[in-house]
């Protein structure tokens, strides 16, 4: 079993940064792909970035390429999601998840483990 725990969201005004963390705990970290996600409310709960196991490989949304970079930090047991230039349509709930098989990391159905999301808000 593997818990996870987000930190780091808030209400941040447009062209702003905020960077979220999600710590992990309960299995290897480095055995893990870890992805974000995240959900507005009334809408599907959609893909925006996602990581290797190594953190060699790295994959965005379209929606946030250029403007989000997904890092993460193995002997800390740590995933990152640095956010830029923030708009308002990036206000959402954002999950962390994690995957033992690191295929299709831009389908959450095949994510194994979730945390409780954080809330940004970016005011229009």
């Amino acid at each position: 079993q593997v818990q996870l725990v987000e930190s780091g969201g808030g209400l941040v005004q447009a062209g702003g940064s905020l960077t979220l963390s999600c710590v992990a705990s309960g299995r290897t970290f480095s055995s893990l792909h870890m992805g974000w996600f995240r959900q507005a409310p009334g809408t599907e709960r959609e893909f925006v970035a996602a990581i290797s196991m190594s953190g060699s490989r790295t994959y965005y949304a379209d929606s946030v390429k250029g403007r989000f970079t997904i890092s993460r930090d193995n002997p800390k047991n740590a995933v990152y999601l640095q956010m830029n230039s923030l708009k308002p349509e990036d206000t959402a709930d954002y999950y962390c998840a994690a995957d033992r098989g690191g295929y299709e990391l831009n389908n959450r159905a095949r994510y194994d483990y979730w945390g409780q999301g954080t809330q940004v808000t970016v005011p229009s």
